[in-house]
């Protein structure tokens, strides 16, 4: 299922760039993001594709059809980490080189976000149950 918002441009954002336009339009949207969803044809300027760089005009009618947030099931993960500190509140890590931080398309696990998880078990709060879109960014 998508997510659908229509927007139709007034002097405010004329002239700018579509990519730049749509960050101003949705502030829960990442420019990077915007760029993917313009090559993948979900965002269409007059019900046409445009490139990022295309310049807006006034009356310019912009459609966005953004996937629905997915939930991420994330697993405790027994990684060898370095810990430099840790007490009850918080934690210093010294990170691998190359070790990815966030769970994500192609990286779906052993990533320092499991291993942490592996280490605080459920005295975490807000990774377990995050919400995040396909891979925004």
């Amino acid at each position: 299922m998508k997510n659908k918002k229509e927007y139709i441009i007034d002097e405010n954002l004329a002239n700018v760039r579509l990519d730049k336009c749509i960050v101003a339009l949705d502030k829960e949207i990442s420019r990077v993001a915007v760029q993917r969803l313009i090559e993948e044809e979900e965002i269409l300027v007059n019900g046409k594709k445009e490139k990022a760089s295309y310049k807006v005009n006034i009356g310019d009618k912009i459609c966005i059809e953004k996937p629905e947030a997915k939930k991420i099931e994330l697993k405790a993960e027994d990684i060898p980490l370095e810990i430099l500190y840790e007490d009850c509140d918080i934690i210093a890590i010294n990170k691998q080189k190359g070790m990815v931080v966030h769970p994500a398309n192609g990286n779906p696990d052993g990533t320092l976000v499991n291993a942490v998880m592996n280490i605080c078990k459920d005295s975490l709060s807000g990774i377990g149950g995050e919400i995040r879109p396909r891979n925004s960014a």
